[in-house]
């Protein structure tokens, strides 16, 4: 992604070579980063460092008198910036996972000088003159699949960077670039200290009515730790204001931490995003037309499975119909429950997650306070190498003393059935200051060839409390699985190039993989695998497990509509094809009434703290579901055969988590179901039909 060639020079605080450990390969077992080295003045440096080393691979290139060939193009350029590839995973994982004021200034100021870096690359026509070469004889170089995919690949991204733009667009677009990188920096640490900055402090004790023991607990801790001990705290995060939302009898402070939330970025403040994102969408719609394209959408999805905007969109308005009337249903069903309490209140949005919880506990006899206890974080994370295990054959050892960035990360060695090392894996999971909150997949080392690949799953799960363990909400089980399903895509890869190796697929084909393991997660035979009372090891009882299945389907109207509702709100504002005036929340708003979105529900992601699509899910959040479809159509094949089939696990590791980028998604989908994927089971299984 930082590959470019930069002319300029960049001031930076001086370190010794030997000094900065991202100037070599890291000196650790198994190339592991070491943490413990790392100092703020190094990164610096080693971008700098990278942006030198990167220059002399690619004029290396450029000034070959040999033929421009396979290997001495296309491999070569692909193996062109170690040393960035090293200081960039680090750093950007650090921004998100273990952020420092210094670190986000960092970032603020290498924003531009990379962006250079990437531009010059990527408009350097005597490079791309050499990669054309190569392409234009693609037909008779009898490259392997892979090859071609890669060569292919290649091409396109610099044609789609602007390679055959004249001098003057590709002046502006250099610009564009910069600007958009910044921009997107600045979204983001708005959000982080929009999360920060709000604290809901309790005093009184009546108002925690309806919160369990355990989450008063954990508000207690969190208040002490902020200097109000005696008090309870409550934040945005996830792991905080769900819960709240869910049990909380006090409606005003359930409106209150629910508003707080929903207007993230929208308070007209220093860290208000109104203006940071208009200005991201006006900029990525004039890069667009630079390149030939009528809106962003039209560019970004040329390039993955669903190609148009208007295929997209075709799946979601299709499965819009079902969710909405499906999320009806149940604001009817939450309003009797209420109209039975005699208040005569009307449903409001702040009051969903409440009476949910309550219609399940009358509908299935289970509370999610039941099935907790036996979703301690350490036998979910056993039960999804437990999994792994069975249907791959691999095993994850925890490894000691490798080194962390901080006391909550563990690292686990990956071997496969014949005792080879498929990769280093580390989890990150509890929420603090430093953190973006979600959930997510990134890699400190890409596999190829013979290289392994490391892997990060980081999170922001229920924290533990006192001498209780981190128990999980059913939620949080099913997010543990996902991101596990996106580390096995990049740890089972067994790729020969970098660019084609792991997660580096299509945006809408990169979630088949994680959604797909989340199957796996509520099988009856893997609950009895890791669900084990926290207190006395007794593992879910059957009554339980059905319980669990009987209600597989609740609430999923809600589920859908606000994930779709966000999907089409991120396809509308990236097929907009003139920004001009466009108020971006009077936009939202004009686009959900339009599509009949019930007040009571929200787009999961409003557009002023829509964090995907300021980074790699811009006109791409419909990618969740697309993907849906293509990973209930092939656990079809698990459950015809055996969800731990040995033939259907292969076929499933061999076409899709082993082969990256390696063929195109569709060819390599089929090659392991056997045919197209299928709408019927999406619907089947997520109650809408």
């Amino acid at each position: 992604m930082l590959a470019a060639s930069c002319m300029m020079m960049y001031s930076c605080t001086t370190t010794k070579t030997d000094e900065n450990p991202f100037l070599t390969e890291f000196q650790t077992p198994y190339g592991v980063p070491p943490f413990d080295q790392f100092k703020v003045e190094h990164y610096e440096p080693a971008f700098l460092k990278g942006i030198e080393e990167q220059n002399a691979n690619i004029r290396a290139i450029v000034e070959s008198t040999e033929a421009p060939t396979f290997d001495n193009v296309i491999v070569a350029f692909d193996n062109s910036s170690p040393i960035l590839d090293r200081v960039s995973s680090v750093f950007y994982n650090l921004t998100d996972a273990e952020t420092t004021d210094e670190l986000t200034e960092l970032s603020i100021k290498m924003a531009p000088v990379l962006s250079d870096h990437s531009d010059n690359v990527l408009l350097n026509k005597d490079l791309f003159a050499k990669i054309a070469a190569v392409y234009q004889q693609k037909d008779s170089l009898q490259l392997t699949g892979e090859q071609g995919r890669l060569l292919e690949k290649t091409y396109k991204r610099f044609v789609r960077a602007g390679a055959n733009l004249t001098a003057d667009k590709q002046e502006r677009l250099r610009e564009i670039n910069k600007q958009l990188s910044t921009l997107a920096i600045t979204f983001d640490k708005h959000i982080l200290n929009e999360n920060n900055n709000f604290k809901l402090f309790v005093d009184n004790k009546e108002d925690l009515s309806g919160l369990p023991e355990w989450f008063c607990q954990s508000a207690a801790e969190e208040a002490k730790a902020a200097g109000q001990e005696g008090k309870w705290l409550f934040t945005l995060h996830n792991s905080s204001r769900t819960p709240f939302l869910q049990y909380a009898d006090n409606r005003a402070l359930r409106e209150k931490i629910y508003k707080a939330y929903t207007q993230m970025g929208n308070n007209n403040d220093e860290n208000d995003n109104k203006q940071v994102i208009t200005d991201i969408l006006t900029l990525r719609l004039e890069k667009a037309h630079l390149l030939g394209f009528d809106c962003y959408a039209d560019f970004m999805l040329d390039n993955t499975m669903a190609k148009t905007p208007a295929a997209a969109l075709d799946l979601l308005n299709n499965l819009w119909k079902y969710a909405l009337a499906k999320a009806k249903t149940e604001a009817v069903d939450l309003q009797k429950l209420m109209d039975a309490e005699g208040k005569g209140e009307k449903l409001e949005a702040w009051d969903w997650w409440y009476y949910t919880e309550k219609l399940r506990k009358m509908k299935y006899d289970l509370k999610e306070e039941d099935i907790k206890p036996y979703f301690k974080l350490e036998n979910v994370r056993e039960g999804a190498f437990a999994v792994a295990g069975k249907l791959y054959g691999i095993t994850l050892t925890p490894m000691k003393d490798i080194p962390v960035y901080h006391p909550d990360v563990e690292v686990f060695e990956v071997k496969d059935s014949d005792g080879q090392q498929l990769g280093i894996f580390y989890t990150d999971y509890f929420p603090r200051a430093g953190k973006s909150g979600g959930a997510w997949m990134s890699n400190y080392r890409e596999q190829q060839a013979g290289i392994r690949p490391h892997i990060c799953n980081v999170a922001n799960f229920t924290k533990p409390v006192g001498d209780t363990p981190s128990l999980l909400t059913l939620d949080e089980v099913e997010t543990l699985f996902h991101e596990f399903g996106h580390a096995l895509h990049g740890l089972l890869t067994q790729c020969q190039y970098k660019g084609t190796s792991g997660t580096n697929v299509s945006r809408d084909f990169v979630e088949l993989p994680s959604q797909m393991n989340e199957h796996w997660a509520t099988e009856p035979e893997v609950l009895k695998m890791y669900a084990k009372h926290y207190q006395t090891g007794e593992v879910i009882p059957d009554s339980m497990i059905e319980k669990i299945q009987n209600q597989r389907t609740f609430n999923q109207g809600f589920m859908e509509t606000e994930l779709i509702a966000a999907a089409i709100l991120d396809m509308l504002l990236h097929t907009t094809k003139d920004m001009e005036g466009v108020d971006v929340v009077a936009y939202e708003k004009e686009m959900m009434d339009r599509l009949g979105l019930i007040p009571e529900i929200a787009p999961r992601y409003r557009v002023t703290y829509f964090r995907h699509i300021t980074g790699g899910y811009a006109a791409g959040y419909y990618s969740y579901l697309w993907s849906n479809v293509l990973d209930n159509d092939a656990f079809e094949a698990f459950k015809e055969h055996g969800i731990f089939d040995k033939h259907t696990a292969d076929l499933y590791r061999e076409n899709i988590l082993e082969r990256g980028d390696s063929d195109d998604p569709m060819t390599l989908y089929m090659k392991f179901r056997g045919a197209a994927p299928q709408l019927e089971p999406m619907l089947k299984n997520r109650g809408l039909k």
